[in-house]
C-alpha cells in the first residue's frame, strides 16, 4: 500500500482528482499544499471516454477503473484517503441538482454514496466549474487577487465558479442564464461556436454580449476564462471590451483535476475523522429507517407500535388502531351471539337485530380500518423524520469539517 509523504515545512502531499465531462473521463494525482511545486499533476493523467449512455451506475464502474489505474503508481497517496470529483452538474451536500448536460437519471443520485460504494474510500463530489475555478484561485490565475472572481470556463455548455477572497460560491451555473431570449450556453458556449462555424471574431461578438451580461451582474474584480478555448486566448480576448480585466486559466485542462483533489483534501476533510464521523451517521440513521419500516410491514399492534423511538403521534396512532381491532372482533362475536340469541327465543324479530348487529361491526371494522391508516401515515412520516434527521447530521458534518 502507498504511503502518505507530508513535507511538514509546505504541506505538501498527494491526492486523487477525477474530471467526469461529457465525453472523456481523466484522473490524476495531484500534488498539493503552499509549495512552489504544487497545484500540479504527479505523471500522465488518465483517461476514458465517458460511457454511453452514461447512466450513474456505468459512470461509476468507469470512475473505479480511473481509480484503479492511478492507485497503481507508485506515487498514489493510500487507497484509504478520501478522493475529489468534479461533475457537470450542481452539487447539493452530495446530492445532484440539475441534469442540463448529462442523463436525466442523475437527479437525485447521491453521487458521494455511489461513487464512494464503486470507489471502496471516502469520495467527496462538487461542480466542475466550481473545481476549476478552485484550482485557479488557488494555484492559478487567481492566486493572490483580492476581492471578487469569478471564473467562467467555455466548453460542452458554460460553467462557472465564483469567488469572494478565496471563498467559493458553490453552483453558480452561469451558462443556464437567459440572454436575447436563449440559453446563454446554447449561444456562447465552445460547442456553439463548433456547431454554427463562427469564426473567431464572431465567436468574440457573442462573448462580448454575454460578458458583459455577466459582468453586470456579479462586478467581479477579475474574469477568469478557462475550458478548451483557454488555449487560444490571442484569438478573441484582444477583440473584448470589459471594463473588468480578463484572463485565460493558467491550469486549463487540468484545472477540474486539481481542483476536485482540492476539494476532497483541504476542504471537505480537514477534520480526519470526518469520514468515519459521516458513515456512522448514515449508518444509524438507515438502521432507525429500516428498523421503522420492518416495524410498519408487521402491522400495527402494540408491540411494534410502543417500540421505543417511536413519534408520539405514531404511537398513538397505532394504539388506537390496535384498540379498534380489538373493539371491533369483540363487538363482532358479541353481535353474532346476539343474532344467535334472537332466532332461538324470537324468530319473528331475527331480520331486524341481525342487520343492526351486522351494521354496527361493519361501522367498527371501518373505524378501525381509518385507525390502522393513521398508524400507517404516521409511520412514514417518521420515516421521513428519521431520514431528516439523516440529511441534517450529514449537513452538520460537512459545515463542521470546511
Amino acid at each position: 500500500m502507498a504511503q502518505q509523504r507530508t513535507d511538514p515545512a509546505t504541506g505538501a502531499h498527494t491526492a486523487l482528482g477525477i474530471d467526469v465531462g461529457g465525453t472523456g473521463m481523466k484522473g490524476g494525482i495531484v500534488q498539493l499544499g503552499d509549495g512552489p511545486d504544487t497545484g500540479r499533476l504527479v505523471g500522465k493523467r488518465y483517461r476514458i471516454p465517458t460511457p454511453k449512455p452514461a447512466v450513474p451506475e456505468t459512470v461509476a464502474g468507469v470512475l473505479a477503473e480511473i481509480a484503479a489505474e492511478l492507485d497503481s503508481r507508485p506515487e498514489a497517496p493510500p487507497s484509504t484517503l478520501m478522493a475529489g470529483v468534479c461533475f457537470p452538474a450542481a452539487i447539493q451536500n452530495g446530492i445532484c441538482r440539475t441534469a442540463t448536460n448529462i442523463d436525466r437519471s442523475w437527479i437525485g443520485t447521491d453521487v458521494d454514496a455511489l461513487f464512494s460504494e464503486h470507489l471502496k474510500r471516502p469520495v467527496a463530489t462538487l461542480n466542475d466549474a466550481d473545481a476549476a475555478g478552485l484550482a485557479e484561485v488557488r494555484f492559478g490565475a487567481g492566486r493572490g487577487v483580492p476581492g471578487t472572481v469569478l471564473v467562467l470556463t467555455l466548453g460542452t455548455g458554460i460553467g462557472g465558479g465564483l469567488f469572494r477572497d478565496g471563498e467559493l460560491v458553490p453552483n453558480l451555473e452561469p451558462g443556464t442564464i437567459e440572454l436575447d431570449g436563449a440559453i446563454a450556453e446554447q449561444r456562447a458556449s465552445a460547442a456553439a461556436r463548433e456547431r454554427d462555424g463562427l469564426d473567431w471574431p464572431e465567436y468574440a461578438e457573442r462573448l462580448q454580449r454575454y460578458f458583459s451580461y455577466v459582468e453586470g451582474i456579479f462586478y467581479p474584480d477579475l474574469i477568469i476564462v478557462g475550458g478548451g478555448i483557454s488555449k487560444r486566448p490571442q484569438d478573441y480576448l484582444p477583440l473584448l471590451r470589459l471594463r473588468t480585466p480578463i484572463v485565460p486559466a493558467a491550469l486549463q485542462n487540468n484545472a477540474g483535476i486539481v481542483g476536485a483533489a482540492l476539494w476532497a483534501t483541504d476542504v471537505m476533510a480537514q477534520s480526519p475523522a470526518r469520514a468515519s464521523v459521516l458513515q456512522t451517521a448514515r449508518r444509524a440513521a438507515d438502521q432507525e429507517i429500516a428498523r421503522r419500516v420492518e416495524a410498519d410491514q408487521a402491522g400495527t399492534g402494540r408491540t411494534a407500535a410502543t417500540g421505543t423511538g417511536m413519534t408520539g403521534e405514531a404511537r398513538q396512532a397505532a394504539e388506537r388502531a390496535a384498540a379498534a381491532k380489538t373493539v371491533t372482533s369483540g363487538t363482532a362475536g358479541k353481535a353474532g351471539k346476539t343474532a344467535q340469541g334472537v332466532t332461538a327465543d324470537k324468530p319473528g324479530k331475527q331480520g331486524k337485530a341481525s342487520t343492526a348487529a351486522q351494521d354496527k361491526a361493519a361501522r367498527l371494522r371501518k373505524k378501525a380500518d381509518k385507525a390502522a391508516k393513521r398508524a400507517a401515515k404516521a409511520e412514514r412520516k417518521a420515516a421521513k423524520e428519521a431520514q431528516a434527521v439523516h440529511k441534517a447530521m450529514e449537513k452538520a458534518i460537512r459545515r463542521s469539517s470546511r
